[in-house]
């Protein structure tokens, strides 16, 4: 007979024999001998410093140092919103055994939620271990930048370059000279000096759209906040090759259709967040 035991019970063993005549020793059984089970328990394990950090992915693993005296059947790592991620959560598959392993954190919104909790997990016969709680957050960045209204705005390291990620609202160059709120069509066509205007002309639009500039206002290389500028073409198809010429759009567009029309599967990837703000026609004045 085959019975499943508990580890860590003790246990004796009787062994029946027979001699050549069919007489049984020591009235058929031999002295007991004592032995115990191998105690299997959880794994050890800890969980590796999540990198390569983006709005949507993240990179993360663990480390299996004691697989708990039975084989490591599945591994990973869990995360969540809350503290303690458990594989209940939204987790990874990554593999059998000990030591080190990788995982890819997916459909995480950075934008939404701000900080993520994860864990690496390893399961055995046992049950599940879990390795220690570590929180990420947002991907690298410049900090917050103020312009001369006194609008502050979030930025986002990409390629090593800082970007806001927010439409400049701004109704000031940063020397403090106010630009002129050109609404008629006629003076926004007619317009060889800077000028800005909110879409359709309602300041509503404002946030988080922010304004639109005309080409003299933002050739006057003052109308950012110090230490910042309008990109140039060069610098903007630099971002794109970074990216990817093919998916840069959907790298840098917002995701989701809180702003974008319907439809819009883009990831915001980068953390670029690009907003569909809208345009004014210098030949009619019409806005689109």
């Amino acid at each position: 007979m085959i019975v499943l035991l508990s580890p860590g019970i003790n246990l004796a063993q009787r062994v029946i024999k027979s001699t050549p005549s069919g007489v049984n020793l020591i009235n058929g059984e031999s002295p007991p001998k004592q032995f115990m089970t191998q105690a299997i328990c959880l794994p050890a394990l800890y969980t590796l410093i999540p990198t390569n950090i983006a709005f949507t992915t993240a990179d993360s693993g663990g480390n299996i140092f004691d697989d708990g005296g039975a084989a490591v059947l599945a591994r990973g790592v869990c995360w969540s919103l809350s503290h303690n991620p458990t594989i209940a959560d939204p987790h990874t598959t990554d593999g059998t055994g000990t030591g080190l392993f990788a995982s890819a954190i997916t459909g995480i919104d950075l934008n939404i939620h701000p900080m993520y909790y994860v864990r690496a997990y390893a399961t055995n016969s046992f049950g599940t271990g879990y390795g220690n709680e570590i929180g990420f957050s947002e991907l690298p960045n410049c900090g917050s930048v103020t312009d001369f209204d006194g609008n502050v705005y979030s930025t986002v390291m990409i390629n090593t370059k800082c970007y806001t990620r927010e439409n400049l609202k701004v109704t000031h160059y940063n020397n403090g000279v106010a630009i002129p709120n050109v609404t008629l069509d006629a003076n926004w066509i007619a317009l060889a000096t800077p000028g800005y205007c909110w879409y359709n002309n309602n300041i509503a639009f404002k946030t988080p759209y922010g304004a639109i500039y005309n080409w003299y206002t933002v050739n006057t290389g003052i109308l950012c906040p110090p230490l910042y500028h309008v990109p140039s073409l060069v610098e903007w198809q630099a971002l794109i090759d970074f990216l990817g010429s093919g998916v840069a759009g959907d790298l840098m567009k917002e995701s989701g259709i809180l702003h974008w029309s319907f439809g819009n599967n883009a990831s915001n990837g980068s953390g670029f967040t690009a907003l569909p703000a809208g345009s004014r026609s210098g030949n009619d004045g019409l806005f689109f």
